[in-house]
């Protein structure tokens, strides 16, 4: 038996490869969808074109590992994540740049609390930060790097999630209902660990710790009036000002 066939017959590197294409898929899905329905157009402002341009991008390095691995290519994937250690906290920080800018030019999407949205988008991207980070670190741990890097791809299915779900049928929830979704793809995990070798990796209950804890923490400074202070600060001035900052339905609005 050749030693590429028994990498391709490894049970575990086919799941995470499967599952990275399952994530990247759902998040193109949800983007080309919103697209092709007419609720976003490529007529925005540069910032937008800059986020997608490196989110897409990470989503081919993503994909790329995991094939790389997969294949037993293990020189290629460690040359190719070296890029990572610039590339998440670019993402970082370009994740924090969209959110001011979004939340500033339309007030954010509307079947979100905005003071919710501000708040827990802001504490879920330093976790999708530093999982990936925290993967990175732990990579000649392959249990715990590859599984800490699926638990912070999941996170970035949120916005994907988001275009799929009739998140307006599910306010005042909706954050919090996607939030929940992407937890699904770490739960998966855990079940093909245990199906695997009888035992779940404590990296999963990291990662799925991680995310709601991040998840209580903003919703108890969401909604102090710190968390009100501070979003009214980040909109004083802006269009996005104009709108509730609860979840509301637009006059007019029709799925």
């Amino acid at each position: 038996m050749s030693t590429a066939f028994k990498v391709h017959a490894d049970p575990e590197r086919r799941f995470f490869l499967t599952m990275a294409w399952v994530m990247s898929l759902i998040i193109v899905a949800g983007f080309s969808l919103n697209l092709a329905m007419g609720r976003s157009s490529f007529a925005v402002p540069w910032q937008y074109h800059v986020h997608g341009m490196v989110f897409m991008g990470w989503i081919g390095i993503f994909l790329a590992q995991n094939t790389f691995i997969a294949g037993g290519n293990i020189e290629l994937h460690k040359r190719l994540g070296q890029l990572a250690y610039l590339w998440i906290p670019l993402m970082v920080a370009l994740g924090f740049t969209i959110m001011f800018v979004s939340m500033r030019r339309t007030g954010g999407p509307f079947f979100f609390d905005q003071n919710e949205f501000l708040i827990s988008n802001s504490l879920q991207l330093l976790v999708f930060g530093g999982l990936g980070l925290a993967a990175l670190k732990a990579r000649r741990h392959t249990g715990w790097h590859r599984r800490l890097m699926f638990c912070a791809m999941a996170i970035l299915t949120g916005p994907g999630l988001g275009r799929l779900l009739p998140l307006p049928l599910m306010m005042p929830n909706a954050w919090r209902i996607t939030i929940a979704a992407t937890l699904i793809f770490p739960l998966i995990g855990m079940v093909a660990d245990y199906r695997r070798s009888g035992r779940i990796h404590p990296a999963w209950f990291w990662g799925v710790g991680l995310v709601l804890g991040a998840q209580i923490a903003a919703d108890l400074i969401a909604y102090s009036p710190l968390g009100v202070s501070l979003t009214e600060q980040v909109l004083a001035g802006t269009p996005g000002a104009e709108r509730p900052m609860a979840a509301f339905m637009p006059p007019g609005f029709s799925m």
